[in-house]
């Protein structure tokens, strides 16, 4: 087997120096959904976070796609058209999201929601990681299938890659999750589900909390107003030797401090190559945000983590109100 990295190997004094090899991609599959209609922005502003009413043809636009009580349901691109626009499901339950809106447009809604398809978005991993917000903008390929975000590609199922990415390898499985954890890439179903907010998983770019109301609008809000977010996305390391312990490292069980206060909980984890230990993230409480290490396990299969902020986090708002 080929190695996963160019850096691959124990003598590593930290698990987030390692790079994947170059030149390589990283292919993730996404939901493609099209909305068309003079009204697809106005429903889409009220049911995501991102303030969508006044965006222009040929924005890329980052957005949530929350309960009414803003827990998270999916990550979302959306890519501005002439008259519509194209929801990029880039994680979560893309059929939750696809359900949800359909139950929520009604007759009077000028909108036609197309059927939810299939697709990947393929980036190079040499690149800086890009996100949509206020200044990013799409282009259409070449082809006429798909669409460039970035130096990365969105494709419909089936489509041609396009030849600079084409040559480039793939990542195996293992390499694509260790390079997610080590970004803080939240996903389903460790991260994105019906217990976390947006601002919990460091998506505060995604939500705008002056566009007036949306669903999930009153709870984002309040905390953002009052400081209200308790806990946090972090990631973690476990340096080698790990044996015969890896249950406290599951995703599930609880981060405590060294004083056995309750910590958080672990969301993912992966177990590294050539015994260089384990990695993962997890969503820490307030009171042990700063602390440079947690433990997990008990007696002797207790484990100390190092704790760390990933650089896709972005810290939630502290509005008027906060506390700090």
């Amino acid at each position: 087997m080929p190695p996963l990295s160019s850096n691959d190997n124990p003598g590593l004094l930290s698990p987030w120096d390692w790079q994947p090899l170059s030149p390589s991609r990283l292919q993730r599959p996404v939901g493609l959904l099209q909305l068309q209609g003079p009204d697809s922005l106005r429903f889409l502003h009220g049911q995501t976070s991102q303030d969508l009413q006044l965006a222009r043809p040929g924005q890329w636009l980052g957005t949530c796609c929350i309960s009414p009580t803003a827990r998270l349901r999916a990550l979302a691109e959306v890519l501005v058209e002439d008259g519509g626009a194209w929801l990029v499901i880039s994680a979560g339950d893309a059929t939750a999201v696809h359900q949800a809106l359909d139950r929520v447009l009604f007759p009077a809604d000028n909108v036609r929601l197309g059927a939810l398809s299939e697709g990947l978005w393929i980036e190079p991993l040499d690149a800086p990681p890009e996100q949509g917000g206020p200044t990013a903008q799409w282009q259409a390929l070449e082809t006429g299938a798909g669409w460039r975000l970035g130096d990365g590609v969105v494709l419909p199922a089936g489509a041609p890659l396009p030849a600079e990415l084409a040559e480039r390898r793939p990542l195996a499985a293992e390499a694509a999750e260790r390079w997610r954890i080590s970004q803080g890439r939240p996903a389903a179903p460790g991260e994105i589900n019906a217990d976390t907010n947006p601002f919990e998983l460091g998506l505060a770019a995604r939500v705008s909390l002056g566009k007036g109301c949306y669903v999930g609008q009153e709870t984002l809000a309040k905390l953002a107003t009052y400081d209200g977010v308790k806990q946090q996305l972090r990631r973690w390391y476990a340096p080698a030797p790990v044996t015969g312990a890896t249950a406290p490292l599951a995703p599930g069980s609880t981060l405590r401090t060294a004083e056995a206060a309750r910590a958080g909980t672990i969301t993912s984890s992966l177990e590294l190559a050539n015994g260089q230990g384990w990695i993962g993230l997890a969503l820490v409480r307030r009171l042990a945000l700063e602390a440079p290490q947690l433990l997990a396990g008990e007696g002797a299969e207790t484990i100390e983590l190092r704790i760390s902020t990933p650089p896709w986090f972005l810290p939630p708002p502290i509005g008027a109100g906060g506390g700090s």
